[in-house]
C-alpha cells in the first residue's frame, strides 16, 4: 500500500487486510507501514514508509472517518466508544523493528476491562 503518497496526497488513506490465513494483528501492520520489512525481512516500497504518528492513525482516527464513524469511535474523547488497549512499551520510543512484540496488558471493550495480563 502506497500509504506515504496517499497521506502526501491528502488521502486519510485506513488500514486494511486481506490476510487469508486469519486474523491480521495490528501491531504488525503498524511496524510493517513505518519500516516496509515484510515477515520476511524483505524491505518493499521504502519509500512509502510513514511515521508511527502517521501509522495510529491510519489504524483508527482514519478508519473511523472513512466508515462515517467518526463521531463515535476513532480517538479517545469523551461521548465516544470506549474502546482500546493498553500496551507495554511506547510505540514511539521501541526500536520500531519491535512495535509487533510489545504486549497488550489490557484490553477495554465498551469501557469494561475485557482482558487484563
Amino acid at each position: 500500500m502506497a500509504f506515504r503518497s496517499f497521506l502526501d496526497a491528502g488521502v486519510a488513506v485506513a488500514a486494511g487486510s486481506d490476510f487469508s490465513p486469519g486474523p491480521f494483528d495490528p501491531r504488525m501492520a503498524i511496524q510493517g507501514m513505518v519500516t516496509r520489512t515484510g515477515w520476511d525481512g524483505k524491505t518493499w516500497g521504502a519509500n512509502q514508509r510513514i511515521s508511527v504518528d502517521e501509522a495510529l492513525r491510519v489504524n483508527t482516527i482514519n478508519g473511523a472517518y472513512n466508515s462515517h464513524e467518526e463521531a463515535i469511535k476513532g480517538s479517545i474523547t469523551p461521548g465516544k466508544l470506549a474502546d482500546f488497549v493498553v500496551l507495554s512499551d511506547d510505540p514511539f520510543t521501541v526500536d520500531k523493528e519491535k512495535i509487533k512484540d510489545i504486549q497488550i496488558v489490557r484490553t477495554v471493550a465498551g469501557g469494561s476491562t475485557v482482558y487484563q495480563a
